[in-house]
């Protein structure tokens, strides 16, 4: 009996100690869930405070990119319209009866590279109607306008009015402008030294012409319609074409 009371007596404190135990489970999670809650309100509060206050930037942000990629979109589109409207009114002109008047009467708008081409072209056209000096005027005043930074462009115009003005320049004025064309590292050296070559032959300095030859043919980056052109000129003069000629005749001259 005694060991019966005891189990007994026992049992129900048992029990108390297992439903104390789960009611703080619950009063613990019913606390965190609140926390939990308070926090998320917080956040939220936060987070409206700050749309509130910051929104307006977030919304013009949008806005700016939006409207950025549709001016971009728009600016290559008409740059694209711009453009094919410039070509085919160069290829017009081109086929019209007067090339140098229709060349130069051509819209380049603002836009400084056409305007280069559409001058490029003009000067061309009177070269080839045999307005050399015109011609030569014009592409030393469009070298003139070009920016200083863009040498390529430049120097192009300018070896060109060399080309156009041929012997009607100043031999003086041709000197000077084919020395700087002509500078080690210049975008078109060679053909400056070229043209060089082509005034010592019209000037009856052969012999200098061809010293300024063999000095060319021996330089690095030399084209092969260069080669040729240069190789012409030698035979015209009577002289080897080709510098490999010369060296392989001089072991023979000295053997015998």
């Amino acid at each position: 009996m005694v060991r019966n009371l005891s189990a007994i007596g026992k049992e129900p404190f048992a029990r108390i100690e297992v439903r104390t135990g789960t009611d703080g489970d619950d009063m613990t999670n019913q606390s965190d869930s609140f926390i939990d809650e308070v926090t998320a309100d917080l956040r939220r509060d936060r987070l409206f405070r700050v749309m509130k206050r910051y929104g307006w930037i977030v919304v013009l942000l949008i806005l700016g990119i939006v409207g950025g990629s549709a001016y971009y979109e728009y600016t290559r589109i008409e740059n694209n319209r711009q453009a094919q409207a410039f070509g085919d009114a160069v290829l017009a002109a081109d086929a019209a009866p007067d090339r140098a008047a229709a060349l130069a009467a051509v819209d380049a708008g603002d836009d400084r590279n056409r305007q280069l081409v559409a001058g490029l072209l003009t000067a061309g056209a009177l070269a080839e109607q045999g307005q050399g000096a015109a011609a030569a005027e014009d592409l030393r005043a469009l070298a003139r306008n070009v920016q200083s930074g863009d040498a390529l462009m430049h120097d192009l115009a300018m070896l060109k009015a060399v080309i156009a003005g041929g012997t009607d320049m100043n031999p003086a004025d041709r000197d000077g402008l084919l020395t700087e064309l002509s500078r080690p590292g210049a975008p078109f050296e060679l053909l400056a030294l070229e043209q060089k070559a082509v005034a010592l032959i019209g000037a009856g300095r052969d012999d200098d012409a061809i010293m300024l030859i063999r000095q060319i043919q021996q330089k690095d980056g030399l084209s092969e319609p260069l080669r040729r052109r240069l190789a012409e000129m030698m035979i015209v003069m009577g002289a080897e074409p080709e510098p490999e000629a010369v060296a392989a005749g001089a072991p023979a001259a000295a053997a015998n």
